[in-house]
């Protein structure tokens, strides 16, 4: 991509952006989500979460990394860094997220600083605090890029900001669910039972706001008529965004997890990892229709009136990614997954939970 340009993707002049946003994006958002873990220690005052708050610092600075590094090659040329760096438009609401992102960043270390020096550990409900409001920050501007985007039917909502918010609280609290599980495992280490139970019933939360929000959103844009072709158009005529928003996010994102996670009969630790798992491949198929089907989806610049011209006016985009985009999005994650595990390996991010001994060291104890 950086040799060739966007031309070996395929992205075109109607889909700017392609797969690697729907990546980026969806880590971007999930980093300020995985900080509800130390929200709740610090600000809340819930010390049973305390262990675990300074690993969701770690994850969130890894995520915010990956995808930002995912969105570099999207400037075309490498070049184009030292523009956005040293040009800015206030106007902008791309620009504003320049400022929201190294902020996060920053205000996120201070806070695993007040976390890990004792000196400073009276500081920490304070950064908590400043953590908490630059989250809602950053994830209501990312909201305002499709917010504040008339130029598709798609987006141009109020909606959109709050509904970035929960869905963050949501996806933030899945990845930390999974990465969690995966670093106990590596470690030989088990969560506290308790803790785990309170998050099931936070994540069984989340999911419900979110996909309540979701509906509204579809709703609000199907009660206004200018909305109604593309509403059908994602709802039922759009080939492969029906199938993925009813099937990855409906189905698959958002009510089997609510089941696995509220079902007394299947609820547990299994079941909590398995509805994480759904939740966050439910995020990718509906950051997919939300940002690709509504770029595919024509403009309508007259309204009332039929434009055609050799153009594609009025047709609607076809769209497949490319393995060049495939790469990119998953060496984000790639990326973010090597910080984090050199991160815990470095530095005490672990939480400090039961371990677990192997059993012939048990006995050999016992004996």
């Amino acid at each position: 991509m950086e040799e060739g340009g966007h031309v070996v993707t395929g992205m075109d002049n109607q889909v700017v952006w392609g797969l690697p946003h729907v990546f980026a994006i969806f880590m971007i958002v999930a980093a300020s989500g995985v900080l509800n873990v130390a929200s709740i220690a610090s600000v809340f005052g819930q010390k049973a979460y305390k262990p675990s708050a300074p690993l969701s610092g770690l994850l969130c600075l890894a995520m915010l990394a990956g995808g930002l590094m995912v969105l570099m090659l999207d400037l075309g040329r490498p070049d184009r860094l030292i523009v956005a760096a040293t040009h800015y438009n206030p106007s902008s609401v791309f620009a504003w997220n320049v400022l929201l992102y190294s902020g996060m960043a920053a205000i996120v270390v201070v806070y695993l600083w007040t976390m890990f020096e004792r000196s400073m550990n009276r500081y920490s409900g304070a950064a908590g605090l400043a953590v908490l409001v630059w989250r809602f920050v950053l994830t209501t501007g990312t909201g305002l890029i499709f917010g504040f985007l008339v130029a598709r039917q798609a987006y141009g909502s109020a909606l959109l900001p709050p509904l970035f918010i929960v869905l963050s609280f949501t996806w933030g609290l899945a990845v930390f669910l999974i990465v969690q599980a995966a670093l106990h495992a590596w470690n030989a280490r088990t969560p506290d039972a308790e803790v785990q139970r309170r998050m099931t019933r936070l994540l069984a939360v989340f999911v419900s706001a979110a996909f309540y929000l979701v509906v509204v959103h579809h709703l609000v844009n199907l009660y206004f008529a200018r909305e109604t072709a593309f509403e059908t158009f994602i709802l039922r005529d759009g080939g492969v965004f029906p199938l993925l928003l009813w099937g990855g996010y409906v189905l698959a994102g958002s009510l089997l997890p609510l089941l696995l996670l509220l079902h007394p009969r299947v609820a547990g630790p299994r079941a909590t990892l398995a509805a994480a798992a759904l939740v966050v491949l439910g995020a990718f198929a509906w950051l997919y229709v939300f940002i690709i089907g509504g770029q595919a989806f024509p403009l309508e610049i007259f309204p009332g009136f039929t434009a055609s011209s050799t153009f594609a006016d009025g047709a609607v985009t076809h769209y497949a990614p490319r393995l060049p985009e495939w790469l990119l999005g998953l060496g984000g994650i790639g990326a973010a997954f090597l910080i984090t595990a050199i991160g815990v390996r470095v530095l005490d991010f672990m939480p400090r939970d039961q371990i677990v001994k192997p059993q012939h060291d048990a006995a050999g104890e016992a004996a």
